[in-house]
């Protein structure tokens, strides 16, 4: 029976089965040793893998992220020896494990998923030859669990701290400043995020914003008196032309108008409309300019209002964050049998964006490898979970001297 922190009600408890370990009995010695313990042990990483995906947490349904916690909770007693802290915060819990007092390297995951409630009754963990599937199994629970394995084989975790938080795919609002805080005590973070295409790891990553056009209007019937009325689809048919010339290809900053939804029934001039607007930057001082440019939206159509919300607010994280974390993966990654380890910029944002942008050496990318991230083909390749394994637990090792 699992306690995580006293987020059980009194009259319910969660109890999992996890493959038994025989612990640290001798340090790991070489890379091909710790490498070799790991593939034996694939079969029990599928399993846990299974259980953890099958434990959904959508991101704000915070009775699923409680379990989810006191699952994660549990994998972590069972195999790094002692239980994390279970943080409760407004959007969920945050899970944080702690090796000792005077931490190294810090790392980060999010159990929370973009999946609806309900997605795993329709759609559960299954295993096809090589293939995982699963709502989450990319991103990122498979790489939760190949770190929590790959770091269990280290004879010394007295410098290492994980934290798992709740609410990555929704912003980060309520976790940012725990990782900021724990970042710079660590002085490197490791990002358990799925790897890219071919294995290689996320060396730099587009900061990242969301913002909201709200578009007041006044309703009047569309055929006796339209001239009464303020059209607020007119008006948003404007602001997205407008909006669409913020962006800067030639220096990575995409602007672009995704959603948009105005008006209630087809004889009614709309009252009402909004633009979902997704933004991402490379260079910071674009953050700046484009949180300007929404800012100066202004009314087209005599009587209607406007109202902006958002902001960019993942940070660009710079490939020089990453330059000597990366260095040093690509040394250890041989002797994991990792031929050639190869580091991509990307356009997604994540934790790791925070850690970088305050000056916190950042590896991205570490966690599983496979695809389909947020789609229903979002899968694993069980091949690569051990190399992945002991390619997370070789850097802690180097990190952690």
């Amino acid at each position: 029976m699992v306690d995580a922190g006293g987020l059980n009600p009194p009259d319910q408890q969660w109890s999992y089965e996890f493959e038994s370990h025989p612990g640290h009995t001798e340090g790991v010695t070489s890379g091909p040793e710790l490498r070799a313990r790991l593939e034996a042990r694939v079969s029990a990483m599928v399993v846990d893998i299974g259980q953890f995906v099958d434990v959904e947490s959508p991101s704000l349904s915070l009775d699923d992220l409680d379990r989810s916690a006191a699952f994660l909770a549990a994998l972590m007693t069972k195999h790094l020896g002692s239980a994390p802290e279970v943080l409760q915060t407004e959007r969920g819990p945050n899970v944080h494990w702690r090796g000792g007092s005077s931490p190294k390297v810090l790392v980060v995951g999010h159990h929370d998923t973009v999946f609806p409630k309900g997605t795993v009754a329709s759609r559960s963990f299954s295993v096809d030859g090589d293939v995982l599937r699963g709502p989450g199994v990319f991103d990122m629970k498979a790489g939760i669990v190949q770190a929590i394995y790959g770091l269990s084989e280290l004879d010394d975790l007295s410098h290492v701290e994980i934290l798992i938080t709740c609410d990555e795919e929704v912003g980060s609002y309520s976790s940012r400043e725990l990782i900021e805080e724990r970042a710079r005590a660590a002085g490197a973070v490791l990002v358990l995020e799925p790897a890219a295409d071919g294995g290689a790891v996320k060396t730099a990553r587009k900061g990242v914003g969301t913002f909201r056009v709200d578009i007041a209007g006044r309703a009047s019937h569309a055929g006796l008196e339209p001239e009464k009325g303020v059209n607020a689809l007119v008006e948003l048919a404007a602001q997205v032309q407008r909006i669409a010339t913020f962006g800067r290809p030639e220096l990575g900053t995409t602007v672009t108008p995704t959603v948009a939804t105005a008006g209630t029934t087809e004889n009614v001039v709309p009252a009402q409309a909004q633009i979902i607007v997704d933004t991402r930057v490379n260079v910071p001082e674009e953050k700046v300019r484009v949180e300007a440019a929404m800012a100066s939206l202004v009314p087209t159509v005599v009587g209607s209002t406007i109202s902006v919300s958002g902001s960019i607010n993942r940070p660009p994280m710079h490939e020089s964050a990453s330059a000597s974390l990366f260095a040093l993966a690509q040394r250890v990654a041989p002797s994991v049998g990792i031929a050639s380890l190869a580091g991509v910029a990307v356009g997604g944002g994540s934790d790791g964006n925070f850690t970088a942008a305050i000056g916190v050496p950042t590896l991205d990318g570490l966690g599983a490898c496979g695809g389909g991230a947020h789609a229903e083909s979002e899968h694993v390749m069980v091949s690569s979970m051990a190399e992945r394994a002991a390619l997370v637990a070789a850097l802690v090792a180097e990190l952690a001297k």
